[in-house]
């Protein structure tokens, strides 16, 4: 981040009913209490840009992952949304890629940028790759990822990936620790290098699996703090919500550049 301030301020004037000034990107967390390790979202720590948290009322993993009934969540995630607008935060994200559900209907209320989730990158992978690669699309827990999460975000069905869960099957125990209520610790923690472990295997069966996959979009916001591990051992693009909340911030404040000709 520039430790010094921009010269080119000259004078400051209150933007449309903002009342916080100097703000990134507004986040809309779960109403669920679990850590996250430096790189996950939930954790502000690892950013180089200022974050806003707002908590979506009532809406836990549960509700917005395992429920098929969705509309309870939409209002809490509406209110959370217009509250980040109205703080000044000059883009609104969110923490988990299930919240892909409520893209467009977050979209339509508010007037800044609005990323959802990260599989909005795999359409972008996709254009990136060609049609004759695929893009992997890594989701906490496949089940409940359907074509109403993959359409909002603009994927368009049948096209070009394939979708795998790193929770499936009983794996990735430490990420059940924190985001599974029947088998959360007490209180939720997890083991790093264990978590770390447990990840890799099954992202790396996941890609093995699929020879001709050619990028890997990581759904979960927990994942990102092992993705770097992750890419050095599969040296193909990763996309993340590192990625997406980089890029985010990146178009609403554009850098300068300093150098010479």
């Amino acid at each position: 981040m520039n430790q010094n301030r921009d010269f080119s301020i000259k004078r400051i004037r209150a933007r449309r009913e903002h009342k916080c000034y100097g703000m990134g990107l507004g986040i809309i967390i779960l109403d669920d209490v679990y850590p996250g390790f430096p790189g996950d979202v939930r954790n502000a720590s690892a950013y180089p840009f200022p974050i806003q948290y707002e908590i979506a009322q009532g809406v836990d993993i549960k509700s917005l992952v395992h429920e098929e009934d969705k509309s309870p969540c939409l209002k809490p995630i509406q209110k959370a949304a217009q509250k980040l607008e109205d703080m000044g935060c000059r883009a609104i994200a969110a923490e988990c890629g299930y919240f892909a559900y409520f893209q467009q209907e977050i979209a339509d209320l508010v007037s800044v940028p609005v990323f959802m989730s990260s599989l909005l990158q795999v359409p972008l992978a996709q254009k990136t790759l060609g049609p004759k690669e695929l893009v992997g699309i890594f989701s906490a827990e496949k089940e409940f990822l359907t074509p109403r999460h993959l359409e909002a975000v603009g994927i368009e069905p049948g096209s070009n990936y394939v979708v795998g869960g790193a929770m499936d099957d009983g794996r990735c125990e430490e990420f059940s620790h924190l985001w599974t209520p029947s088998k959360r610790t007490d209180p939720p923690s997890a083991d790093y290098q264990k978590a770390q472990t447990e990840f890799l295997t099954v992202a790396v069966e996941f890609i093995q699996a699929h020879p001709k996959m050619g990028a890997i979009v990581l759904e979960c916001t927990g994942m990102q703090p092992f993705a770097r591990a992750l890419q050095r051992m599969i040296d193909i693009p990763v996309f993340s919500w590192g990625t997406l909340l980089d890029y985010a911030y990146s178009i609403v404040v554009h850098r300068d550049y300093y150098g010479h000709v």
